[in-house]
């Protein structure tokens, strides 16, 4: 899994499980529609199955990240 995954709050944190708001900080999203992208590890993808109803998920091409 060497890829990268742009990930993106679609969805607010407010009103959520205290694990769920600490783990959408925790991947760097702040405000709706915000977008980040991370390294597809399995640590991640841990992290995005807590919160999959919050953000949707893209795998970006490694062309792009350059």
């Amino acid at each position: 899994m060497a890829g990268k995954l742009k990930v993106t709050l679609e969805r607010s944190a407010t009103r959520r499980a205290p694990n769920q708001r600490a783990t959408v900080r925790a991947l760097g999203l702040n405000k709706l529609r915000a977008s980040v992208i991370h390294d597809d590890t399995p640590s991640i993808r841990g992290m995005l199955y807590t919160v999959r109803h919050l953000v949707t998920v893209e795998k970006v091409d490694q062309n792009e990240t350059a």
